[in-house]
């Protein structure tokens, strides 16, 4: 007795709707953990402003938190320490600019202090951090 064979090679077939899938899944992932990273540092809340812009020389950023404590390169210092600091870091380079990040609940005069200690070191370009407003 003679059997025939009834079966045939078919090519196999790729199904790229799970890879799809994943791919999509991912990218949506990533889209919505980049949103809620924060800015490592000392928690401070920026005034808004329809007029900000943005710098692109060599900074150096000021904070002053609402219970007016001064950081300088995320390391709390106070006055006396700041203007030796700001003094090092304008023999290194002479066209530095400084800019205070005060938040919005900090006292004018602990801002003003910070300002006065910037000028008596010889830092004529002084910017103030703000948020762009977003309408």
């Amino acid at each position: 007795m003679k059997f025939r064979r009834h079966y045939s090679i078919k090519k196999g077939e790729l199904n790229l709707t799970p890879l799809v899938d994943v791919v999509l899944l991912q990218l949506i992932y990533f889209m919505l953990t980049s949103s809620f990273i924060m800015q490592p540092g000392i928690k401070i809340k920026l005034p808004t402003a329809t007029t900000t812009e943005k710098i692109e020389k060599k900074e150096i950023f000021v904070s002053v938190s609402k219970e007016g404590l001064i950081f300088f390169k995320e390391r709390c210092v106070s006055i006396d320490e700041l203007e030796k600091l700001l003094l090092e870091e304008k023999k290194r380079n002479k066209n530095l600019i400084i800019v205070i990040k005060g938040d919005k609940d900090a006292k004018h005069g602990d801002i003003v202090k910070v300002m006065d200690v910037a000028r008596k070191t010889g830092i004529e370009k002084i910017a103030i951090a703000t948020m762009p407003k977003i309408e």
